[in-house]
């Protein structure tokens, strides 16, 4: 089964950035919603070499068939060579809650994508 609804994660390495991709992402209109969770602690394999940082985790809720724009959009702005995003599908949830995801992202159109 494949879902309309999507959630999209990213992390960085500090909340002044997470709230660029945030503002950047909702002014755009290609998510409803954007949390960002932080301080987290990433333990992660970077060019051979094990490595440790401290990141901010967004999550933004959007439709499936802006993943491409999201995901344009997020790599627009982010520093990193390599930046984690990753889209989870939502199975479910509650109907008014999808139903005002709906209302508050733009559908696909060509001055959505660039």
């Amino acid at each position: 089964m494949r879902s309309e609804y999507i959630q999209v994660l990213t992390s960085i390495d500090s909340a002044e950035k997470a709230a660029v991709i945030a503002q950047t992402l909702l002014e755009k209109r290609l998510a409803a919603c954007v949390q960002i969770l932080g301080p987290i602690q990433s333990h992660y394999w970077w060019q051979g070499q094990r490595e440790q940082s401290q990141e901010w985790l967004c999550l933004a809720k959007t439709r499936q068939e802006l993943y491409p724009a999201v995901e344009s959009a997020i790599r627009a702005v982010h520093p990193y060579q390599t930046p984690e995003i990753l889209a989870t599908p939502i199975l479910a949830g509650l109907a008014e809650y999808l139903a005002w995801l709906d209302q508050e992202v733009c559908p696909l159109r060509s001055e959505s994508v660039g």
